[in-house]
């Protein structure tokens, strides 16, 4: 009987044939990404348009899937891995970050339990005790890898709400008191969105003053925990932030934490951008007081040449994760499960990909030096550009640079309108990006349009930057003569 290739895989020779030829696209595609416009110039609805209607009811070649590749996805592309891509948080994917990608695929285990998945399972803690190590953290720090920040923190908020004690896992937040939960303004609107599903709700967050530099006010924690507790409120968790998203501040942890052991509450520290700089040891004044957090989220898919998705929660308080989410069928218990960890227990998810071989990659090929010297690297250029615009007279900083995300925004002299400002602001970040020569994003800061320059990059270097800043001068007096 002829074998019937449709019943099967793809077949060896052929898969090895693509196999080959898309490892050559992707090297390709990272060694010439800088000659690609970070931003496509498209309209929405281009790629969709390129797009059949029905899925194909008979079988395609992968070489005319590869075309359509080619064709109709890279062209609607932003390119991530661009050098001049400075938006957002960059998330740039190394080699041996890819290469791990794809034996992750290959296995495609489920990492729900040590016996589904036993290489998975001990490779992700021992990876986390390293990562421990290395950027500080004290030993009885318990690690677990999630997707985002967003689900770190989700999960670190369901353990705050379970550390309180109102048996909310069994009878839900039925007849519970009123819950309060704190952070600064400027903290992540992840931590909101956890308050939506956890059922706190946006009313159950108090949102904390900041100071001239955009960190947390401790004294008025202090004095909004005081306010709740005497309006019968119960104040259960503060998020405190290390490297905020608008503008990379840091919240004063240490004293935050001093509260928090007073008042009894759950500490979370947010420091999913900046929290990889605890390696370097000129960064350590940031992190004092984290060794007093319940948890701790850190994502080396942001700064750490990771591929999307890698985000590790560290907690003090395993135990109390686990009591919030574990829950055991019958078709998933094994004779193991009392001396393994079975990573399931401690959150949602019961499918979990093999995320900690890529960061396993990584941190083998690079090393701490190599790393070390990377995040180094951008921290100056960080501190080269905010220099530029420190010194240019028609050009101001509208936030400290702790790092190396710079927020600024043109302002004339003699220009004092902050509605024409604004709109000036605004007008130079559109047009910077049309030139499809560097991709930056903005925030608002006091009512003020300020636009966020970031340097976090795998293959952003000194050229890029002068590049960036050229192209931003050029287009702002562009913008002024053309006024």
């Amino acid at each position: 009987m002829s074998k019937i290739k449709s019943y099967g895989d793809m077949p060896a020779e052929e898969f090895k044939k693509y196999g080959y030829e898309l490892i050559d696209w992707a090297a390709n595609y990272i060694e010439n990404v800088g000659s690609f416009p970070v931003l496509p110039k498209i309209k929405p609805g281009d790629v969709k348009r390129k797009l059949p209607n029905h899925a194909p009811q008979s079988s395609e070649p992968i070489n005319k899937i590869i075309e359509d590749l080619d064709k109709i996805i890279l062209p609607g592309t932003t390119h991530w891995q661009h050098p001049n891509f400075m938006a957002y948080f960059n998330s740039t994917a190394s080699g041996p970050g890819i290469l791990a990608e794809l034996i992750s695929a290959t296995f495609n285990v489920n990492s729900m339990l040590w016996k589904s998945a036993p290489a998975s399972t001990e490779l992700e803690e021992t990876v986390l005790n390293w990562f421990r190590e290395i950027i500080n953290l004290p030993k009885e720090f318990w690690g677990i890898i999630y997707d985002t920040a967003s689900v770190s923190s989700m999960h670190a908020i369901a353990a705050a709400r379970e550390n309180i004690g109102f048996d909310i896992r069994k009878n839900g937040m039925s007849g519970v008191p009123k819950l309060r939960l704190y952070c600064s303004e400027q903290a992540h609107s992840s931590i909101d969105k956890s308050a939506l599903t956890l059922g706190i709700g946006l009313d159950g967050i108090r949102k904390i003053q900041v100071d001239s530099e955009f960190r947390m006010i401790p004294s008025e924690l202090e004095k909004a925990i005081k306010e709740d507790r005497a309006n019968d409120c119960v104040p259960f968790c503060v998020v405190a932030t290390i490297g905020t998203t608008s503008t990379t501040s840091v919240d004063p942890v240490e004293e935050i934490a001093k509260i928090c052991t007073q008042e009894k509450i759950w500490l979370h520290v947010d420091a999913a951008h900046a929290g990889v700089t605890a390696m370097l040891p000129e960064m350590n004044r940031h992190f004092k007081g984290v060794e007093h957090a319940d948890s701790f989220v850190v994502n080396p898919h942001k700064w750490l040449f990771v591929p999307v998705d890698l985000s590790i929660l560290y907690t003090r308080k395993p135990e109390v994760l686990k009591k919030a989410f574990s829950l055991s069928a019958e078709y998933l218990k094994t004779a193991e499960d009392s001396s393994v960890i079975n990573y399931m227990d401690y959150g949602i998810q019961l499918g979990r990909r093999f995320r900690s071989l890529k960061f396993w990659f990584v941190l083998r090929y690079f090393g701490v030096e190599g790393l070390q010297t990377r995040l180094r690297e951008h921290i100056r250029l960080g501190q080269f550009f905010a220099k530029w615009i420190d010194e240019h007279p028609h050009f101001e900083r509208v936030a400290p640079t702790p790092f190396s995300t710079i927020c600024f925004r043109a302002k004339p002299t003699g220009w004092n309108d902050e509605k024409k400002l604004n709109e000036l602001n605004e007008k130079l970040l559109n047009e910077v990006n049309l030139t499809g020569k560097i991709f930056i994003t903005h925030t608002k800061l006091n009512e003020k349009f300020t636009i966020r320059l970031v340097v976090s990059g795998l293959r952003t270097e000194e050229k890029h930057l002068e590049l960036a800043w050229n192209v931003i001068q050029e287009t702002f007096y562009k913008i002024l003569n053309d006024g």
